[in-house]
């Protein structure tokens, strides 16, 4: 079972169609270039199928003496109970983390957690992706530094957490390709991108979001 957790497994007999329907979604998807992302191993707890990915929204180095700089990162994984779950309402379920570095008015903001939030169901709702039970966290966490650190500026972390149930289309199966879009909207969101234009296809590209604030330097 393990394997089937962890990546798709060989057989049809031992994943399910729709899971593995679902999977397959993630990987054909197509995103923006400043996305990096990756398999990586999938809890083994939280359902008896699950797929994970981690990304990173990378600004590349622009000079030979630059290196590239991570502005956001996260994990996305896909949970599936076939006989279906009581509280996800539904037999699968996205669990989602995105984090990164703010700039310090934008730290500061006492409204900071709804407008995350806010974010995270704005880029759905761009997307046009169907949903329910959407729950999470929001944690802003401050940074100071002393001694030999002392001429480092405070610095402020947020970490979105958040998990909701995708409806399921044809055959049972979400859009994952377009819930996976959504949440990498919200990854360039938090990292401070400038909107991306508009792909046409709703499996491609960033639908534009309101811009909160800039990249931040780290």
């Amino acid at each position: 079972m393990a394997a089937a957790q962890e990546h798709l497994a060989d057989s049809a007999d031992e994943t399910p169609i729709p899971f593995r329907q679902a999977v397959e979604a993630l990987r054909a998807a197509r995103l923006r270039p400043e996305i990096e992302i990756d398999p990586t191993p999938a809890p083994k707890r939280l359902a008896p199928f699950a797929y994970a990915l981690e990304a990173a929204v990378v600004e590349h180095a622009s000079g030979p003496g630059d290196e590239d700089r991570d502005l956001a990162d996260g994990r996305l994984v896909l949970l599936h109970q076939p006989a279906g779950h009581e509280a996800w309402q539904g037999t699968f379920r996205v669990v989602t983390l995105a984090r990164a570095e703010l700039e310090p008015e934008m730290g500061a903001d006492p409204l900071l957690p709804e407008v995350s939030w806010s974010w995270l169901t704005g880029a759905l709702e761009a997307r046009g992706v169907r949903y329910g039970e959407a729950s999470g966290t929001v944690t802003r966490a401050g940074s100071y530094y002393f001694g030999g650190l002392s001429a480092r500026e405070p610095a402020t972390q947020i970490e979105i957490r958040a998990s909701w149930t995708p409806a399921e289309g044809p055959g049972g199966v979400p859009d994952m390709a377009a819930h996976l879009s959504a949440w990498c909207d919200l990854l360039c969101q938090v990292a401070g991108l400038p909107p991306a234009a508009p792909d046409p296809s709703p499996r491609g590209g960033v639908v534009p979001l309101p811009q909160r604030r800039g990249p931040h330097p780290r």
